[in-house]
């Protein structure tokens, strides 16, 4: 069993036959003499992915097949599970990104300790109408709402820890979102401009219709950077401000129906009873989902902090 490398390199691909040789040998090519391995993972392509990747004769390779397209996110996530490197390279497989930058984001990483490097495409060779404007709107978007200040959150070229990598949790489509869930495992992360190429062969998988799974995965991605850990100060909250509408109203209509006033059918009166039940529904989800968190913790006995190293007065720090 070889020792493990101190670079692991992870292109998830689908439908990328014409990309496959060039790529692994533009690697082979920029990294001459780096210790490191290089897994692809298919997701589920229907076209001589595959073959090509079978037809390549180097040890350094590994190919994980998925059953069916799970997406780029579980791809990642199998590639990630996988590695055995000190740090996790990720990258996509259409050309665009450029592998002679690994090196020198790899020792940044080294050097100055970043627990993350993420590339910023500072020359973007990609359409403007369907490409750049979605991506543009999406990073503001995500800006805004996590509070993580990146420039570029779509650009595939990062190097990561990979004690930091396999605690990410890439689940449905969250791989849009490893900064803010890097960030979240107390990451410290910094960014670089990176080459970029304009795609030459294979067809683009993006859209305009990925700003919109950006929002709905970022309502998500608000949930766990705020309120995992509290999931009662979430829906407690709402629960408590809405029942107390309700409350006043009812207690309004009360005092109209003590002075002789018919308030039956009332708009009003089915809107006070709506939000006090819906007060008290908030509140009951509250507690049963801060019932699960606790469970999910303990269960498996993780911890809701992340420790840095610890140090002793007598000793160097230790790294975990």
């Amino acid at each position: 069993m070889k020792a493990n490398p101190k670079l692991s390199i992870v292109v998830s691909v689908y439908n990328e036959a014409p990309n496959i040789r060039p790529l692994v040998e533009r690697i082979a090519a920029d990294l001459p003499g780096m210790d490191y391995e290089l897994i692809y993972v298919d997701d589920g392509s229907t076209d001589d992915t595959v073959a090509q990747l079978r037809a390549i004769d180097d040890e350094r390779l590994a190919v994980i097949e998925l059953r069916k397209n799970f997406g780029q996110s579980l791809a990642l996530m199998a590639g990630i599970d996988y590695a055995r490197g000190e740090y996790i390279a990720t990258m996509d497989g259409d050309l665009q990104n450029d592998p002679s930058d690994i090196p020198a984001m790899l020792e940044l990483a080294e050097t100055k300790n970043w627990d993350m490097v993420a590339g910023i495409r500072a020359n973007r060779q990609d359409g403007m109408l369907l490409r750049k404007i979605p991506s543009r709107i999406a990073n503001w978007i995500i800006r805004r709402a996590s509070g993580v200040r990146m420039k570029d959150y779509g650009c595939a070229l990062k190097i990561i820890r990979a004690d930091i990598a396999k605690d990410l949790g890439l689940y449905g489509e969250l791989h849009r979102f490893i900064p803010v869930l890097a960030h979240l495992e107390g990451a410290r992360i910094t960014q670089v401009p990176v080459k970029h190429h304009p795609r030459t062969q294979g067809k683009s998988k993006y859209g305009l219709n990925r700003t919109f799974k950006v929002v709905s995965d970022l309502l998500l991605m608000l949930f766990l950077k705020r309120y995992l850990q509290k999931p009662m100060h979430l829906f407690g909250n709402a629960g408590v401000f809405l029942f107390l509408i309700g409350a006043a109203i009812n207690l309004y209509l009360a005092f109209l129906k003590l002075g002789g006033q018919d308030i039956w059918g009332k708009p009003l009166l089915i809107l006070g009873m709506m939000l006090v039940i819906a007060g008290i529904q908030f509140i009951t989800i509250g507690i049963v989902i801060e019932m699960q968190m606790r469970t999910y913790f303990e269960s498996q006995q993780k911890r809701p902090y992340k420790i840095r190293r610890i140090s002793h007065p007598a000793s160097d720090p230790v790294e975990l």
